[in-house]
């Protein structure tokens, strides 16, 4: 029994995925669309990975909900290369660099005060 048989009112059926644009297409379903897009893009010579315009509006938005953003959905499906490196060891680069130069402003600071 679905949730409009069970006499849900609609936004527990829109949460449910019920009734909504997303609720069409299953997961393998939206791997199969971008899979099948790749191949009919190739064949007609053009050498892309899918684009949100190359599918009607109810298939991105199935896509998305079920496989995320889009660059995270070609990933996904094997389309794309996943994102390179760790991103929690980036994040920490990221912030010693920071520091670094924090300390550096600091140090020129200083030492423009002691010249004075």
């Amino acid at each position: 029994m679905d949730a409009a048989e069970a006499g849900y009112p609609a936004n527990i059926r829109a949460a449910t995925g019920e009734g909504t644009m997303a609720g069409n297409f299953d997961r393998e379903d939206c791997l199969k669309m971008l899979n099948d897009k790749r191949r009919e893009l190739l064949a007609r010579g053009i050498d892309r990975l899918p684009q949100r315009s190359d599918f009607e509006e109810q298939e991105v938005v199935s896509i998305k909900a079920r496989l995320g953003p889009w660059p995270r959905a070609l990933e996904t499906a094997g389309l794309k290369e996943p994102r390179g490196g760790d991103r929690l060891e980036r994040n920490r680069e990221k912030r010693r660099r920071a520091r670094r130069r924090a300390r550096r402003a600091r140090r020129e600071g200083a030492e423009t005060k002691n010249d004075e």
